[in-house]
């Protein structure tokens, strides 16, 4: 995928999770996907160049930077539970959008069961 198609692919995943709201906290070039005000994604630069970073078990973290050369910690966050996805051939539409409801479900999880059963995730 070039840096268009991540892009593409990344937003309109994301827009289309439930109970999902994009914004743009940190100004224009960034845009942030939270459920719940918590934050999932976030599509940015990083020394020009595009970047997905997702939430991430740690242990998969690993795994997958060591399977994708354009897989890395995650830029300016938590680098045990974060990974930043950057364009490159290796990496699919489906391999983002799993990364992306992996990320997701992670969030999902941690939230209190009044807002999980508003999800119907309780």
């Amino acid at each position: 995928m070039n840096q268009n198609q991540l892009e593409q692919c990344a937003l309109q995943y994301a827009q289309n999770l439930a109970f999902s709201i994009q914004a743009q906290p940190f100004g224009p070039d960034f845009e942030v996907f939270k459920v719940f005000d918590k934050m999932f994604m976030y599509i940015g630069f990083n020394a020009g160049k595009l970047i997905v970073t997702v939430k991430c078990k740690p242990e998969k973290s690993l795994e997958y930077q060591e399977l994708y050369s354009s897989i890395s910690a995650g830029y300016h966050m938590n680098k045990k539970h974060w990974i930043s996805i950057a364009s490159s051939p290796e990496i699919t539409p489906d391999l983002v959008q799993d990364l992306i409801q992996d990320s997701y479900d992670l969030i999902i999880k941690k939230l209190p069961v009044k807002t999980r059963k508003l999800i119907g995730e309780a």
